[in-house]
């Protein structure tokens, strides 16, 4: 269905676009990229231009992203948008299931939890907001590294010293385990946490993505493993699926259905 106001349509479009790029670009490729006539892409970039959108750069005649949109994303982070789209669906999820649950993103090569909802009548946890905690040892920055190219997990974890944090025998302690857990996460399109950060607590998260499809926070839920046996725990992932997927849409701007 086309936009009923194609003019701003094409501005975003447009400026996603050169958000997504590495170097400025010329008109003429945004037009071809964007399949839009040359004249149009000139007006739009115009106008962008006088706000300060975009900057020009005229010796390699191209366009890239201008201080007001660097001041957008100031402003978006400055509002905290995570915690405050995440927090009323970990609360709900926490009503369905009656577990703890929490919302993590990754700083670093660790994860800072951002939302934490605690079930009444359960244990206290270690994790709260503001805590920072190995990314390999948790299910949250399990389920974010599996999202991520392995050269950027890579890049997190460069050498052996990076897994020195260890709470139980079974923990990783090496890159090879990391990347094998990563990839059963990815089979499995959940990750998991054993006793690893407290012992006899288990997690189970799922990712976040952007509209890039990048992993930029996990949903998880935390119990004793002897209240929630593993035949149960598919009906659980069920409402962990759910809040997963409600955030996301959040998180790209997306009306609910």
């Amino acid at each position: 269905m086309g936009s009923k106001v194609p003019a701003a349509d094409n501005t975003l479009r447009i400026l996603r676009l050169l958000a997504s790029r590495k170097t400025p670009t010329p008109a003429a490729m945004i037009a071809t990229l964007l399949e839009l006539p040359r004249s149009s892409v000139y007006q739009l970039l115009n106008v962008m231009l006088e706000h300060g959108f975009i900057s020009h750069y005229p010796e390699d005649k191209s366009y890239g992203l201008g201080v007001s949109a660097f001041e957008l994303s100031s402003a978006y982070t400055r509002q905290e948008p995570l915690a405050r789209l995440g927090a009323p669906l970990i609360a709900q999820l926490v009503d369905k299931v009656g577990e703890s649950a929490h919302l993590a993103v990754l700083h670093g090569s660790d994860v800072l939890y951002i939302v934490e909802e605690r079930a009444k009548g359960r244990p206290s946890l270690v994790t709260d907001v503001g805590v920072r905690l190995p990314s390999h040892l948790t299910a949250s920055g399990r389920a974010i590294l599996a999202a991520l190219p392995k050269s950027q997990v890579r890049a997190l974890y460069p050498s052996a010293a990076t897994f020195s944090e260890r709470v139980a025998e079974s923990s990783i302690s090496s890159y090879s385990q990391l990347r094998r857990e990563l990839e059963q996460s990815t089979q499995r399109g959940y990750a998991v946490e054993r006793g690893d950060v407290t012992p006899d607590f288990h997690s189970l998260a799922v990712a976040i993505r952007d509209s890039n499809d990048w992993p930029v926070a996990a949903v998880a839920v935390t119990f004793l493993a002897d209240r929630v046996p593993e035949e149960q725990r598919e009906a659980l992932l069920v409402q962990i699926r759910a809040t997963a997927a409600a955030i996301t849409s959040r998180v790209q701007g997306k009306r609910p259905a």
